[in-house]
């Protein structure tokens, strides 16, 4: 690349995390730690409810993070032995839920307890630890299927045949050939899913309910409901250095999982077909029921069934300041341009990662993915307390809400678009440069026709992320016609009535049909240009 374009591509991405990540972020942990910040700091470790905050918050995300990891992964070794169209099939599915709105996931639970009498009485999940731990496992069950079983899928099959030969059983092939090759792949699994348990936010604070709370619905009510700007920097202090830590683990186990690669011989687990078919319905049951009675729920009226929810959406409550749909297109209008943003702050990057030299190319690759790993909800908290005044006044801007968006939906096209541009082999350029092509047109022809489509699979992600985000969001609207659908679905969810629940459920309904079709499209196109998520 020439220099200024050089220039050009590193500038822009830098400048746009500098200022809309890295100042809110490090302004928040000035706030947290200076002057009677630092007491307040001291004083979340002495206050018995904050302790039990933190705790409750690390121990939901191990028991999430176990109950995930039993049982996805054998629905991970199902996927393993499936043949590539099938296993692209059952990967899109999974997926669906991991990119749901989580404000979507937790009504989609409220309406399975509603429709099978588990919101009061004896056998109670509404607002208990079960309903948390439940909506855990149905987000993050992709993570552990796409990620063990796209590396179960690729380990050769031939070191359990010999095992097998050798007169080794089934189980014993198992835990002492297979599962050694698949620690990493867990172990990166696991790591992923605490972190998202460790900052959930949505699921949190609609199935929790004010009894359960957790860091980051602490930060949320201090700054919003009481005010208190100095405790809930202080506990974003706090949460920052829990996640920068987990973090630097997972980035750890990524280094030290090997690159899967395609051999002959899968080593896929050998298993019966009840098995299997137990598998399958156990995924049916745990991925559809939510779904499959959230659609009920959104079109049940009285004693029978009829549009009558959806067709309210079009009209304005009192719980809203613009009606349902209003919303829905304010999310859409919103998606578009944080996806633009995205796609040239990410595009720009990727090369610099590419193409950039060694030190330069690793700091923008670490410093991009930061965003993605930091709770939105502390993203969402510096931006309010930090572009507050001029020049960068941008609280009531309805600008403020896709660069935010962008800034989570960055790391997506980042890791999508990397491993295609170094998939590009060097001969193509070669060969076309001592055919006379001039690099410009080099990139032109070469480059850009193969690293489009990674960059169209970063797109579709960074769509649906922006179409779904509820954690910084919930900071950020301070005008009536920027409200977002994640937010209206939220404000209703929160108010009692049959009515209000209906509109809720068929909000809901609209939201993951978006959001579904995002993901069959990322699917489609994955199909040619295999990223890096």
């Amino acid at each position: 690349m020439k220099t200024a374009t050089k220039s050009i591509a590193a500038v822009v991405p830098a400048t746009f995390v500098v200022v809309f990540f890295v100042y809110p972020v490090v302004n928040v942990l000035s706030t947290g730690l200076a002057g009677d910040g630092l007491g307040s700091l001291a004083g979340l470790f002495e206050s018995p409810r904050e302790r039990r905050v933190m705790w409750f918050t690390v121990w939901q995300a191990i028991a999430s993070t176990a109950l995930t990891l039993l049982v996805a992964l054998p629905a991970a070794a199902l996927v393993a032995g499936l043949s590539e169209r099938r296993r692209r099939i059952v990967r899109a599915l999974v997926t669906v839920p991991f990119v749901l709105p989580t404000v979507v996931v937790a009504g989609a639970f409220e309406g399975v307890f509603q429709r099978f009498g588990l919101m009061s009485g004896t056998v109670r999940l509404h607002h208990t630890v079960w309903a948390i731990l439940l909506a855990h496992v149905f987000f993050n069950y992709a993570v552990v299927v796409r990620t063990v079983g796209t590396h179960w899928a690729g380990l050769d099959g031939r070191l359990e045949e010999q095992a097998r030969l050798l007169g080794a059983g089934r189980w014993r092939t198992f835990t002492e050939v297979t599962l050694p090759r698949l620690k990493p792949a867990i172990a990166s699994a696991a790591s992923i899913v605490f972190l998202f348990s460790f900052t959930s936010f949505g699921v949190i604070l609609i199935l929790g309910g004010a009894g359960r709370s957790t860091i980051e619905t602490d930060i949320y009510r201090f700054a919003v409901t009481r005010g208190d700007l100095t405790t809930a920097a202080s506990l974003a202090v706090v949460q920052i250095v829990a996640v920068l830590a987990l973090i630097s683990l997972t980035t750890r186990l990524e280094r030290q999982r090997p690159v899967a690669t395609r051999q002959p011989r899968r080593a896929s687990l050998v298993v019966g077909r009840a098995w299997r078919w137990a598998n399958v319905s156990l995924m049916l049951i745990l991925l559809g029921t939510p779904v499959a009675v959230l659609v009920e729920r959104s079109l049940a009226v009285g004693e029978g069934y009829s549009l009558r929810h959806y067709g309210a959406l079009v009209h304005r409550t009192r719980q809203l300041p613009v009606p349902a749909l209003v919303a829905v297109r304010n999310s859409l209008v919103f998606a578009v341009v944080a996806t633009a943003l995205a796609v040239v702050v990410g595009g720009l990057a990727s090369l610099v990662v590419v193409h950039g030299r060694r030190a330069l190319s690793r700091v923008f690759d670490l410093g991009l993915t930061l965003p993605l790993g930091t709770s939105a909800v502390t993203i969402g908290f510096g931006i309010l307390v930090t572009l507050d005044e001029p020049p960068l006044d941008l609280r009531t801007s309805w600008m403020i809400i896709p660069i935010a968006h962008a800034l989570i939906g960055v790391p997506f096209v980042v890791r999508t678009m990397v491993p295609v541009l170094r998939s590009i082999d060097n001969s193509l350029r070669e060969a076309a440069a001592v055919l006379g092509a001039a690099p410009a047109r080099v990139r032109r022809e070469i480059d850009l026709p193969i690293g489009s489509r990674g960059l169209v699979v970063g797109a579709g992600f960074a769509f649906a992320v922006s179409i779904g985000e509820f954690g910084a969001t919930s900071f950020l609207p301070r005008r009536s016609d920027s409200i977002t659908a994640p937010i209206a679905l939220f404000r209703l969810l929160a108010t009692p009535g049959d009515l209000l629940r209906g509109q809720a459920m068929a909000l809901a309904v609209v939201l993951m049909v978006v959001v579904a079709a995002a993901v069959v499209a990322i699917e489609s196109v994955r199909g040619t240009a295999d990223g890096g998520l």
